[in-house]
């Protein structure tokens, strides 16, 4: 079941995190672990989900880090939900087997959950980026979107 999990917040915020601070190098956890305050433990399951989901890319080395796997335009808030949601176990087990969970319940929850991704896949980085940038947020150098 879809939900707004404490990894699913920390996931969009470091993508939003290394939209804005990538450009000239890589992002590093350390600094997203520095300037959102959670903690590393959660931050490195959350970065290695949303590179295995090809949202992100891990660059090896002395200045390594992570940068955006395409531009911001095509990352959706929706695939972030999605690919913590996949990290979480997707779909848990139904509480309960009655006909009223089942018939109404049930298929009641997942068309909400369908109509919530639809709007979250409506929402890009991109927006998020500008709407950041906007209020100050992120570095002067980050205007660049994607680098091969």
């Amino acid at each position: 079941m879809l939900a707004l999990s404490r990894k699913t917040v920390l996931a969009i915020e470091a993508v939003l995190d290394v939209a804005l601070h990538a450009q000239p190098d890589p992002v590093q956890s350390k600094d997203i672990f520095r300037r959102q305050g959670v903690p590393h433990r959660h931050l490195e399951q959350v970065m290695q989900q949303l590179v295995r989901q090809e949202i992100l890319l891990g660059v090896r080395g002395p200045k390594g880090g992570y940068v955006l796997a395409r531009e911001r335009r095509r990352i959706t808030v929706g695939a972030i939900v999605r690919a913590i949601d996949a990290m979480e176990g997707g779909k848990e087990e139904d509480a309960s087997t009655s006909p009223l969970h089942e018939q109404i319940v049930a298929p009641f929850w997942e068309a909400r959950e369908a109509e919530l991704l639809a709007t979250l896949d409506a929402v890009t980085i991109e927006a998020l980026w500008q709407e950041a940038r906007a209020k100050g947020l992120g570095s002067p150098d980050a205007s660049r979107d994607f680098t091969i």
